[in-house]
């Protein structure tokens, strides 16, 4: 047995949080939404991807944001996503420069959950 891949990560958003996450995932990000199965939609949440990133946001009650875990996107334009969601009234953003060649930067969703942004 091999592992070939990563198909998705999932991030856990609130109960009636698709609204906000749309305006942060795909608004802010730019990153597309896409379908989620019949069976899957009566759920809730939502799913967005761009590239080879999958994203899908699930609905966890109650809620309890992801302070550490993140899933980390890779980005061909970091500053340009900075001044974006520093416009957009995203503060606390966190830049580092821990690992050597890579540029990178976190910030937490509207309901709390780190992202991390990178690019080499």
């Amino acid at each position: 047995m091999t592992i070939l891949g990563l198909d998705h990560v999932q991030v856990a958003i609130p109960r009636g949080g698709e609204a906000r996450a749309r305006m942060f995932y795909a608004g802010l990000l730019g990153l597309q939404e896409l379908p989620k199965p019949p069976a899957l939609a009566a759920r809730g949440g939502c799913w967005f991807g761009s590239g080879s990133a999958a994203l899908h946001l699930g609905i966890e009650e109650p809620f309890h944001p992801a302070a550490k875990a993140h899933p980390a996107f890779l980005v061909d334009d970091l500053d340009g996503l900075f001044d974006v969601l520093t416009a957009a009234g995203y503060d606390g953003i966190r830049a580092d420069g821990e690992l050597p060649g890579i540029r990178r930067f976190h910030v937490f969703d509207p309901f709390g959950n780190r992202i991390e942004f990178q690019q080499a």
